[in-house]
């Protein structure tokens, strides 16, 4: 990995009260994801298979929203996610979620990813970060 791909690349890790069945599905199961995700109601639809494709409208804060479309490249049931979203220029940036079962109904999630420019590694890790603490919040209150 060369020193320009490494200030590209984020990883961020934190750990659910939620066993990893309960934070799979907020991450891959219609309803569950657009309850936490700052979708817009009706939004979302997902097919977690390996070339399934996923697609939600996204809402900002200040009530802005843009369509958020890609595809599952790997999926292992209740252990890893590796997505790619389309860009718009046609291309592709690819996200992968970690999951590892502590036990005691505790889920470890881990996200990372190389982006193409350092513009879109700052707007992909603040985003990915709002989604982690928001999955957080609603895995919390489940």
């Amino acid at each position: 990995m060369s020193t320009d791909e490494t200030a590209r690349t984020y990883t961020l890790t934190a750990e659910a009260d939620a066993p990893v069945d309960a934070v799979w599905a907020a991450w891959t199961e219609d309803a569950p994801y657009e309850a936490w995700s700052y979708s817009k109601p009706g939004s979302v639809s997902m097919d977690p298979t390996p070339n399934g494709r996923y697609t939600a409208t996204v809402v900002t804060p200040d009530g802005q929203e843009f369509p958020i479309t890609g595809r599952y490249i790997e999926v292992v049931e209740n252990e890893l996610l590796v997505m790619g979203m389309d860009t718009p220029g046609g291309g592709e940036e690819v996200m992968r979620l970690d999951l590892v079962d502590l036990g005691e109904n505790r889920t470890r999630l881990t996200i990372s990813q190389t982006c193409s420019t350092k513009e879109e590694h700052d707007m992909a890790k603040e985003g990915s970060q709002m989604l982690l603490d928001s999955c957080l919040a609603y895995l919390a209150k489940a």
